[in-house]
């Protein structure tokens, strides 16, 4: 049986110029394929959430772990306590050195002075600037006296869905949050509380607004900003792609019109 002879290839010699346009295209290739990844890259940081679910009764105390890196960042207590002339129960924070919470000093002529803990609404910002206590503070306080006298204060005093402004230091670096209470005092001095949440920006110093569970900012403000390389090679003319796009038959009118406009 007689094989029929193969076609032989002749290989295409292309002119220098028609080599220097394949390789820049290649270069431009390249360049915006790496832009795409740079553009791919997530954001570094975020609000990272938790939902919870956790009663702070009489007596009793919750060590807070923001970022759960197995560091208590803050406890929250509750305790009744009695007196010569009354009894009372309170709810506050513990803060541990380097750490702080939203808040203010208040004087009182009956119970004295007090460190206390702002019930902050949703939405308001918690960032650096703003008045924050660096040692424990009282979230609300109630007491009843001997002769049946009421005394209630501070700003958590049955609120539902108040949050607490935290400052908190990661690795030496500042970080905020917040944490979601409801709080209930009763007439007869006990105070409770009910953790529903709490979260945390990821970015070292960039404020948080009390509520929310995720990053409010525009996604293409965070992109990175394409592969300078990118900008600075030639952007190929459609007719050219369309050329390279046909093959071998789109190289030879490619390289016939290229022949004609040497000669010009």
């Amino acid at each position: 049986m007689t094989r029929s002879p193969r076609t032989r290839r002749t290989p295409v010699n292309l002119s220098e110029s028609i080599s220097r346009q394949l390789n820049m295209y290649a270069i431009a290739a390249g360049a915006a394929g790496v832009g795409m990844l740079a553009l791919a890259q997530p954001a570094e940081g975020k609000i990272v959430y938790h939902q919870a679910h956790r009663v702070i009764g009489p007596n009793s105390k919750y060590k807070l772990d923001l970022n759960h890196d197995g560091i208590t960042d803050f406890t929250l207590w509750a305790a009744t306590f009695k007196t010569f002339d009354g009894r009372g129960g309170n709810i506050g924070i513990v803060i541990p050195a380097g750490n702080a919470a939203r808040g203010y000093l208040r004087s009182t002529t009956f119970l004295g002075p007090f460190n206390l803990a702002s019930a902050l609404r949703a939405g308001t910002k918690v960032q650096g600037g703003q008045r924050f206590l660096d040692k424990s503070a009282e979230m609300a306080l109630s007491f009843y006296t001997t002769v049946r006298t009421y005394v209630a204060i501070g700003p958590w005093l049955n609120v539902k869905n108040r949050y607490l402004g935290l400052r908190f230091v990661v690795d030496g670096q500042t970080h905020y949050g917040w944490a979601r209470l409801n709080v209930n005092c009763k007439t007869h001095s006990e105070c409770s509380g009910l953790l529903t949440g709490y979260a945390y920006e990821t970015i070292p110093g960039k404020g948080i607004i009390a509520g929310a569970t995720q990053s409010s900012d525009d996604t293409e403000k965070n992109m990175e900003q394409p592969n300078p390389a990118a900008l600075t090679v030639p952007t190929p003319k459609p007719a050219m792609l369309g050329a390279l796009a046909m093959g071998a038959p789109g190289l030879s009118i490619w390289r016939r019109k290229e022949t004609s406009l040497d000669g010009q």
